[in-house]
């Protein structure tokens, strides 16, 4: 790569001009970076932005969100989608608290052993909440990356170019800004390299195919996946707050519902349940179905 001290300088510099004013980047709280980071995992921003405020006047702290029932964290997490990740929050909250003494370590190795927290987020909070000269690699951050190599790279090494990339001071600024850019102007489709700060050094500027990705096929029913399914589940009950029989409760949330897709919706329900987010009970022959807790 030519001259990354120059690359660094004009990244920075459009950062500091275009970059974007989000709410989670004036802080350091940890608690509150965390909750930002477990909600934009395959979330949009612009989502975000409307969630974010009204989820910490439920939980303002990390004490509160420990003690909340998963019932109460499924609540507050509507509209979010990917309910697991409301209770990976909620345990993430409760590990701190009991072994911890509710202060986070600065460390990624030992963030990373938190609930449902990866590689990315534990440096994305060591790095934007404690300050910690790490490298952060994600979806945008990665791509800004490959191109600028001009070729694919593996996950290890994708983080190798990246820590080879860090600056000597202010790496959670460089990072936001490689992840921004990635967000706004070296996108997957349709790249603006006309309005890209080191279209002169990037070896595929301007090159970029725009290639559609085929769909990934997912298990489902009538072409939808289960994943959309389990939401409406998740839905539907949190809209409720109480127990629904199973065979209503098939019936709100699957209308085309076959006899012969009784024992799928019965496998559909036993997956959240293993994930902490429904309860079924059994009473009198009848199977009810609640949200957990």
């Amino acid at each position: 790569m030519r001259n990354p001290n120059l690359l660094r300088k004009n990244i920075l510099a459009w950062y500091r001009s275009r970059g974007r004013k989000l709410p989670w980047r004036r802080i350091r709280d940890p608690y509150r970076i965390l909750v930002s980071e477990i909600m934009l995992h395959q979330t949009q921003v612009s989502r975000v932005l409307r969630i974010y405020p009204a989820f910490l006047r439920s939980f303002p702290s990390l004490r509160r969100l420990a003690a909340a029932s998963p019932s109460e964290v499924i609540v507050a997490w509507r509209g979010m989608g990917y309910n697991r990740r409301a209770l990976y929050l909620r345990q993430c909250a409760q590990r701190v608290v009991e072994e911890w003494k509710g202060r986070f370590p600065d460390d990624p190795d030992r963030l990373q052993t938190l609930p449902g927290v990866g590689r990315y987020t534990a440096h994305a909070l060591a790095c934007f909440a404690f300050r910690r000269q790490v490298p952060v690699v994600e979806t945008n951050i990665r791509r800004v990356l490959e191109r600028m190599v001009r070729k694919p790279l593996s996950d290890g090494r994708a983080w190798e170019v990246a820590a080879g990339l860090l600056p000597a001071k202010r790496a959670h600024e460089w990072n936001q800004a490689l992840m921004d850019l990635g967000a706004m102007v070296c996108t997957a489709v349709g790249p603006s390299c006309g309005e890209c700060p080191v279209r002169s050094q990037c070896p595929s500027a301007h090159r970029v195919r725009r290639v559609r990705k085929r769909p990934r096929m997912e298990h489902g029913r009538n072409g939808i996946p289960d994943r959309i399914y389990r939401g409406r589940v998740v839905e539907f009950l949190r809209d409720r707050r109480r127990p629904v029989r199973l065979r209503d409760l098939g019936r709100r949330t699957v209308p085309s519902l076959h006899r012969h897709d009784r024992g799928w919706f019965l496998g559909l329900l036993r997956s959240l349940e293993r994930d902490g987010l429904v309860l079924l009970v059994r009473r009198g022959g009848t199977v009810w179905v609640s949200l957990a807790g």
